[in-house]
């Protein structure tokens, strides 16, 4: 049997070793501390009952549970290791010939991703278009690869240079992020992405994302039977959906690029890591309430323990040099353990023990921060930059954007089955275009309707009736060019698209101009 408490391997300049998992931290004597700058990878077994690392001369292999050497290989330059599932292989890498046993014959496969998880094993694949023909990603069973009627199922698309796939636990259905170099809308630097569904029943469908914007992060429950997406320009929304691709949960907005699912898939931290702050949001997804916003910051790696109470986030090198170290966290935001790096040491890696499913049953969630030895941080709050002209006046409470708050999307009993994003899309577009041509009726008075001209009357004749001054009239025409151009912001607004600052502030301008065109035409 494995230990009760996972075990956490750090590697870093002060060498490769192990700590006890809490409530302890102590330095584990399971493995002997490895010194020296020179262990380049380690890597536990799928149960973690092996640990196998290489110190620059040799790949050694021990049994976590006795302590005893099992192997010992010669491959001073191997880089990469990985245990077989069933423990009966060690695969390294290192520059090697490969034979093959069974092929795949399809044209132009850009990329593949295996299943997770036992027998049959089944393999998404991609081919990006060309000439015109839609890049398209298949799904195959192993070793079923020949004949018409292979594949299990099929989605192509456009505006696909290069794709991401992501397999569930239970291999049924894959997630695919297709993203263009360039967008050329020209909405973003950094090109289009679009999300897509595919299942190994033949269903597909395309992810509907309420939020223009980059994809930054699509996860999974361990349930297989919903996944999230973080997406738009920031603040960023996050928003589960289930299997018929329907939103389930839309979290609002946030500062947030990652999500992440804890192994029984019952509590999801959405977190801001990068060149955002660190902050962490950490949800009871049963319920859909939030449980604690702690923040990690400086952050480089998050994982969550197997048994799905504590978090692990660390600064490591070479992402970031300073300030190397790791904590753990109890999800109701306590910090348990701490260990900063020495000035002048690196930290490289930190790790926990893996565990089979089912090992560490699933808890009931607690609201209530744990107590903790360790002092609290209070973080620190960034104050916006202020120029020299304003610091000596109030500051007022002004936002780029507006925030949404979380809003539960599944239908209520009794209620309807709201509508999709696609149609409240459309059905506020419809709207919009509506309200619009109503209000340009109304600023038409039954006196100023254009009558028909005789046929002798020139083909430039005014149809509009004026007021006899040419300033006035000029001003009325570039009134109503200003309100037309509100409208059509408005209905960009409704459709879903953010707007930028100085676009808002033009919508707010819509009742003054109003007033100031109805003023001029009750002059006329």
């Amino acid at each position: 049997m494995a230990p009760s408490t996972p075990l956490l391997t750090v590697r870093g300049s002060e060498g490769l070793y192990m700590v006890n998992g809490p409530p302890h931290f102590t330095e584990s004597t399971v493995f002997p501390r490895e010194s020296g700058k020179n262990c380049k990878t380690c890597t536990f077994s799928k149960d973690g009952t092996l640990f196998a690392w290489g110190n620059g001369e040799k790949i050694n292999v021990i049994n976590v549970t006795n302590k005893g050497q099992l192997h010992s290989f010669d491959l001073p330059k191997a880089v990469c290791l990985e245990f077989s599932p069933k423990n009966t292989v060690l695969a390294t890498w290192q520059p090697y010939t490969n034979t093959f046993a069974n092929k795949l014959h399809l044209k132009k496969i850009n990329d593949f991703v295996l299943s997770p998880g036992p027998q049959p094993y089944k393999v998404a694949v991609y081919v990006p278009g060309s000439k015109g023909a839609p890049s398209f990603v298949r799904l195959y069973q192993y070793p079923n690869f020949d004949g018409p009627h292979a594949a299990l199922a099929n989605k192509s698309f456009f505006k696909a240079d290069k794709v991401t796939m992501l397999w569930n636990k239970k291999a049924t259905a894959v997630l695919v992020i297709a993203s263009t170099d360039v967008d050329k809308t020209g909405a973003s630097y950094y090109g289009e992405q679009t999300l897509h569904y595919i299942a190994t029943n033949g269903e597909s469908a395309v992810v509907q994302l309420p939020k223009n914007g980059p994809i930054y992060d699509v996860v999974w429950n361990s349930s297989s039977t919903e996944f999230c997406a973080v997406y738009g320009f920031m603040p960023a929304k996050a928003t589960i959906f289930n299997l018929k691709c329907d939103p389930v949960f839309d979290f609002g907005t946030g500062p947030r690029n990652a999500a992440y699912y804890s192994p029984h898939g019952h509590i999801l931290v959405l977190a801001g890591f990068g060149n955002l702050r660190g902050q962490m949001e950490v949800w009871d997804v049963k319920n859909y309430k939030l449980i604690s916003k702690p923040v990690a910051s400086d952050s480089t790696y998050f994982a969550w323990c197997p048994d799905g109470e504590h978090i692990l986030t660390a600064t490591c090198a070479p992402r970031l040099r300073v300030n190397n170290g790791y904590k753990i966290w109890h999800y109701t935001g306590s910090v348990l353990h701490k260990y900063d790096v020495p000035s002048n040491a690196e930290l490289w890696q930190v790790s926990w023990q893996p565990f089979l499913d089912g090992i560490f049953p699933e808890k009931a969630i607690t609201y209530q921060a744990v107590p903790s030895d360790v002092p609290s941080e209070e973080p620190k709050v960034a104050t916006a930059y202020r120029p020299p002209a304003l610091r000596n006046k109030p500051v007022t409470n002004s936002k780029l954007h507006e925030e949404e708050p979380p809003q539960n999307m599944k239908p209520q009993p009794g209620n309807e089955k709201p509508l999709s994003k696609t149609a409240l899309k459309n059905q506020r577009k419809h709207e919009a275009k509506k309200a619009a041509k109503q209000e340009a009726r109304s600023d038409k008075s039954p006196d100023m309707a254009p009558t028909p001209a005789p046929q002798s009357t020139p083909r430039n004749t005014l149809s509009q009736s004026t007021s006899g001054d040419p300033e006035i009239d000029k001003k009325i025409k570039n009134l109503k060019k200003k309100l037309k151009a509100i409208e059509q912001l408005k209905e960009q607004a409704a459709t879903g698209k953010q707007l930028e600052k100085n676009q808002l502030e033009k919508i707010q301008k819509e009742k003054t101009l109003l007033q100031e065109l109805e003023d001029l035409e009750l002059g006329i």
